[in-house]
C-alpha cells in the first residue's frame, strides 16, 4: 500500500464533507489501515457515503457555495454544481495520466472510454 492512496481516500472522505456529505474529522492516518483490506472497507464506506449524498441533492444545491482552500493557499468559495464539474474534469485528467504512464513501460491500455465501458456492462448478464 502507498501512502498516496491513503492520500486520495482522506481527500475525497474530506471534500465530501465539505460539501456537506457525511463527517470525516480529522485527515485519515495511514497508520489506521494495516492492511489492503483495510483501506478496500474504508472506500467502500465512502462511496457509499458519496452514493447517499449525491442522491439527495436537487437543483438549488447545486447553486450553493462551498468554502474551501486547496493546501496552504487562501481561502476560496464556489458553487456546489462547479466543484462537482470539476471532479469529474480532473477524474479524466487522470485517467490520461495512467494511459500515459502504461504506454511509457511498454503496455497498451486499450480503449477505456466511458461509451465502450457501458456497453460492455450491459451486455453481461446479472
Amino acid at each position: 500500500m502507498r501512502v498516496r492512496d491513503f492520500e486520495r481516500l482522506s481527500a475525497e472522505w474530506g471534500w465530501l464533507e465539505r460539501c456537506g456529505g457525511a463527517k470525516r474529522g480529522e485527515r485519515l492516518n495511514p497508520q489506521d489501515y494495516p492492511t489492503v483490506e483495510s483501506l478496500v472497507q474504508t472506500w467502500m464506506q465512502v462511496e457509499e457515503h458519496l452514493r447517499r449524498f449525491l442522491s439527495g441533492l436537487d437543483d438549488d444545491d447545486l447553486a450553493r457555495d462551498i468554502a474551501f482552500t486547496i493546501g496552504d493557499g487562501p481561502k476560496e468559495s464556489m458553487p456546489l454544481g462547479d466543484l462537482m464539474q470539476h471532479a469529474a474534469v480532473h477524474a479524466v485528467h487522470h485517467r490520461g495520466q495512467v494511459a500515459l504512464l502504461l504506454r511509457t513501460l511498454g503496455y497498451v491500455p486499450g480503449n477505456f472510454d466511458l461509451i465502450l465501458y457501458l456497453g460492455e456492462k450491459r451486455s453481461v448478464p446479472a
